[in-house]
């Protein structure tokens, strides 16, 4: 079983003075994957939806928590990986189960909460060595906490 390279970009928002999360998988941002997955399976609306998660929009707790799937219990069971391309997460967000070993974190059972009827069984799953992920963690936290300290942001 072969696993997945993440990386997470931190990034400006395209029309915002703010920054973005947007995870990498396998050197292509999450959100052209999930953009072509609902465009080929006809789900409308569709192209251009998501976006990075914003963490000054929302606080998040410890990144490292919240892509290992233990964020605020206010979200359920799932974790929001992206956010509206408006820049909310909660307007339109791609949630996902995170489940993390000692070797593995697997990203699967996504979904679309605003339309239930959306299959995405065929959308992942996304499997990462855990030590890989993690060193990809460590680099979004420092750049989080650079950034912050640029513009004397709090820490998300």
């Amino acid at each position: 079983m072969g696993s997945n390279e993440i990386r997470f970009d931190y990034q400006q928002h395209g029309e915002r003075d703010v920054f973005e999360i947007v995870p990498r998988i396998d050197a292509t941002p999450l959100t052209e994957l999930i953009d072509k997955f609902e465009t080929d399976f006809g789900m409308k609306p569709a192209g251009n939806a998501y976006g990075g998660l914003i963490p000054q929009f929302f606080r998040f707790g410890p990144i490292e928590d919240h892509f290992h799937g233990r964020s605020t219990g206010a979200m359920g069971p799932k974790t929001p990986v992206l956010g509206c391309e408006c820049g909310e997460w909660g307007c339109w967000p791609l949630m996902t189960s995170i489940t993390v070993t000692a070797e593995l974190v697997t990203w699967d059972s996504f979904e679309q909460p605003h339309r239930k009827t959306r299959d995405y069984t065929a959308f992942g799953p996304f499997r990462f060595d855990r030590h890989q992920y993690d060193d990809a963690l460590r680099t979004l936290s420092a750049a989080i906490g650079s950034a912050a300290a640029n513009t004397n942001e709090e820490d998300c």
